[in-house]
């Protein structure tokens, strides 16, 4: 019970990033939450009522995220993803570009060719007349 309401941060220099894009990606969720639930469902009631719920599931929503990312074994893990995404080797913009655009001629060229074979095979189909053409 201790560990729930604690304050502490495990292991505050490490995995920083990564803790910081991921709480920051959950509160985005939890506040977008409770923002919709103020103006969903509980719009027509009391004011109190209509604010204060979301704002306390909020609060709640946000300790939930704090008491999280810093419980040792998902505070690991994000340490852990943090370490190997270092060692990762990022593309140059250059060849960044370059495999958009084979990529996008590639499906571009496999979009036309499906297309291709569907006219044909319709075409074929309607002429040994397995095909009806209704209209």
């Amino acid at each position: 019970m201790g560990e729930i309401v604690a304050l502490n941060l495990y292991k505050r220099n490490q995995g920083r990033l990564a803790r910081q894009v991921s709480g920051a990606c959950l509160g985005l969720i939890v506040a977008f939450g409770a923002w919709t639930l103020s103006k969903g469902p509980l719009a027509g009631n009391d004011p109190t009522i209509s604010n204060g719920i979301p704002l306390l599931l909020a609060v709640l929503g946000f300790w939930v995220i704090f008491r999280s990312l810093n419980y040792p074994k998902y505070a690991d893990f994000l340490i852990a993803v943090e370490a190997e995404m270092d060692k990762v080797s990022w593309a140059s913009k250059g060849e960044l570009i370059r495999a958009t655009i084979v990529v996008i001629f590639t499906m571009v060229f496999l979009g036309l060719s499906l297309f291709a074979f569907d006219v044909f095979w319709n075409w074929a189909f309607t002429v040994i007349r397995f095909l009806r053409m209704d209209g």
